[in-house]
């Protein structure tokens, strides 16, 4: 093994970190993929991970100077081949073996820096664009690495991959209601604007977020069994928080992180393979 191999290794390795340590339902879901990609989503989810966590948590320092610096050692990692940030280094390798589009990058990291200053997205519009960005650009790049290099397939799956991004999205803004709004001062759905949350607007919301999911569930359906039954699981843990969101009342909502327990995610993990084994996705 050579120098660089190894220092690429120990970079999907601090990837795989990030992810175990960030995000529990993540990394379960990442585990239910095929070996030969779990790394390169791990990759992708360090990348997308670090630049949300200096946007929403930095809050000591400063995060302008901080994300315009992450974002210009991503293109030096980019252009050089290499970076001494393990995750920009792991994440600039997938970026090239897949040939993700670089403008999924540069939609990710605009919506990152709105979250810097724009508080309300009181139109659809803002709202679509900031949505675009933050999520749907992220199921893309993750498909990429699914079909590797089936173009026909990529093309033929990027609505539902985006629908699914759209979907995993408006759920955490729905159940972080209350951090999003007392802690970070952001109101993200335009359904909102000037009410707050009511049982009207929260139907409201819950239809648009069903609607994506019956768009996604299609798509998953259609994916490599190297991806299917990963991905599926993570489509089964977000449908569970809608699920746990609509039994919730406004007040409650608005008050607490709506969450789904340990137990429950093994119990969702079993039903996710029992599906996939007896092909009903």
């Amino acid at each position: 093994m050579s120098e660089k191999s190894l220092f690429d290794k120990v970079s999907f390795e601090s990837s795989k970190i990030v992810t175990n340590n960030y995000s529990t339902s993540f990394s379960l879901a990442v585990k239910m993929l095929s070996s030969r990609i779990q790394d390169d989503i791990h990759a992708i989810y360090g990348f997308v991970r670090f630049a949300d966590e200096i946007v929403d948590t930095f809050h000591d320092y400063d995060k302008e100077t901080l994300i315009n610096e992450f974002e210009r050692d991503l293109n030096l990692a980019i252009e050089r081949g290499i970076s001494l940030n393990p995750i920009l280094n792991s994440f600039q390798d997938v970026l090239k073996r897949h040939n993700i589009d670089y403008e999924l990058v540069n939609a990710f990291m605009k919506s990152m820096k709105f979250d810097l200053n724009k508080s309300i997205y009181s139109t659809t519009k803002d709202y679509e664009e900031y949505i675009y960005g933050s999520a749907d650009v992220v199921g893309l790049m993750c498909l990429k690495v699914f079909v590797e290099g089936d173009e026909a397939m990529y093309e033929k799956l990027k609505a539902p991959a985006m629908r699914l991004g759209s979907a995993f999205q408006k759920v955490n803004f729905l159940r972080d209601l209350k951090a999003d709004s007392e802690e970070l001062n952001r109101v993200y759905f335009p359904h909102l604007e000037g009410l707050g949350l009511s049982e009207d607007n929260k139907v409201e919301i819950i239809t648009e977020i069903q609607s994506d999911f019956d768009a996604a569930l299609v798509g998953i359906k259609m994916l490599p069994d190297s991806a299917k039954f990963g991905v599926y699981t993570a489509f089964k843990y977000y449908s569970k928080l809608l699920n746990k969101l609509v039994k919730s009342d406004v007040e409650d909502i608005k008050a607490n992180r709506i969450r789904v327990s340990n137990p429950m995610k093994f119990a969702l993990l079993t039903k996710s393979y029992f599906d996939y084994k007896m092909r009903m996705i």
